[in-house]
């Protein structure tokens, strides 16, 4: 007998339960659908209960006939897996055909990031007390400080910051909520900008608690937040194509060269995966090996 609600049963848990966006539900259901029309093409599709790891391994080969990317079909065999680990959680079934099954990835390419003196001396800069400028000064410092997300800091509202105990809660993907923290210098940097910046920039319109407002007292756009840290960096002469995300990176890198906790940081960037946090490692494992190169003594040195 086919099992057609476990599909069902398993999106329902990533939309309930594990609160995915349902982009990436509809994303899980189509890799499923697709994998599931092949077998059905390819000798009948009588279960998920009833296939065996072959069964899996000619689906990936097929995939890679086809001319699939490594990424996509990595994505395709992560779906899979995903929804095997679901069916044996729940006494589905007891044979996971995917369990033994690994692809390689390849080579991911290290995140851009900026080092402490660079974004010290971008700060510095913002030094002439105008609204826009101590409002820039507020962005730049609460990304740095924070490693949080472009679209959780242009959707910050007041009321999510508490300054008495330095931290924000911050609502990021699929609706998850964590706290970040933020120290006395980032504390100061945003009181300033509130108390000295944001009033003047608000005489031009309506008070709904956005945190950061444009030259029209309106809520500052993620385009608008975006072209602020460009202009910056450029103004300063590091980059001219810097992001807002390589603040995030540069956070995370930070806190890592630092000795803080892997896990400890996923907690602090909202990865649900730690995987996803351990690219970090190889940015300050980069950095180590550069230092080293540079400054061990060679005994063929003269």
């Amino acid at each position: 007998m086919i099992k057609v609600d476990w599909v069902e049963q398993f999106l329902s848990y990533l939309r309930n339960e594990r609160v995915y966006s349902e982009k990436t539900a509809t994303a899980y259901q189509s890799d499923l659908a697709d994998a599931q029309a092949f077998w059905q093409e390819n000798g009948g599709f009588k279960g998920w209960d009833q296939l065996d790891r072959r069964d899996v391994e000619i689906y990936l080969q097929a995939l890679a006939q086809k001319g699939l990317a490594a990424s996509s079909r990595m994505r395709k065999m992560s779906a899979l897996k995903s929804f095997y680990r679901f069916l044996i959680k729940r006494g589905l079934t007891e044979v996971d055909p995917t369990e033994a099954i690994e692809m390689r990835r390849g080579e991911k390419k290290l995140p851009d990031f900026f080092y402490q003196p660079e974004v010290r001396k971008v700060l510095d800069s913002l030094n002439d007390g105008k609204p826009l400028t101590l409002r820039n000064r507020a962005i730049l410092a609460l990304f740095y400080a924070t490693g949080m997300r472009l679209s959780e800091v242009s959707s910050l509202l007041i009321k999510q910051v508490d300054f008495d105990n330095c931290l924000i809660l911050v609502t990021g993907k699929g609706k998850k909520e964590r706290y970040v923290f933020f120290d006395e210098e980032t504390k100061q940097i945003l009181q300033t900008y509130l108390a000295d910046s944001r009033p003047r920039l608000l005489k031009y319109g309506h008070d709904n608690g956005d945190f950061f407002l444009n030259n029209r007292g309106e809520k500052l756009s993620s385009r608008g937040i975006s072209l602020v840290i460009k202009q910056l960096f450029k103004k300063s002469g590091i980059t001219s194509s810097a992001h807002p995300h390589e603040l995030r990176h540069s956070f995370a890198t930070a806190m890592l060269n630092n000795g803080a906790d892997l896990r400890s940081v996923q907690e602090l960037l909202g990865h649900s995966d730690l995987s996803t946090t351990q690219i970090y490692t190889h940015v300050t494992m980069k950095h180590l090996q550069d230092e080293y190169r540079q400054h061990f003594p060679r005994k063929d040195e003269k």
